[in-house]
């Protein structure tokens, strides 16, 4: 069941679920993460950026324009602009 059908994700959730994310996909441990360090700081690239919105569209049943995670290129930023966009078009 995903998350949004409990209730809006906040930032904080969505914060753990993208470090989950990261840490899966460059098989690292999750608190070897960063959230204030830039996503390309790790490798990872535009590919895999599209990635994590299709899954962050997935598994919080939520759609998301690619260019938020350009503009937030961190856990923190885009956790913030996705929390702060799912408030106001929730």
């Amino acid at each position: 069941m995903p998350e949004s059908d409990l209730e809006t994700p906040t930032a904080d959730s969505l914060a753990r679920w993208l470090t989950d994310c990261v840490a899966s996909h460059l098989e690292r441990p999750v608190d070897t993460i960063d959230p204030s360090v830039p996503l390309s700081d790790y490798g990872l690239d535009s590919l895999y950026a599209l990635s994590v919105i299709a899954e962050l569209e997935d598994h919080f049943d939520i759609s998301v324009d690619p260019a938020l995670m350009w503009d937030n290129p961190t856990v923190d930023a885009l956790s913030k602009a996705l929390a702060d966009e799912l408030a106001v078009n929730g």
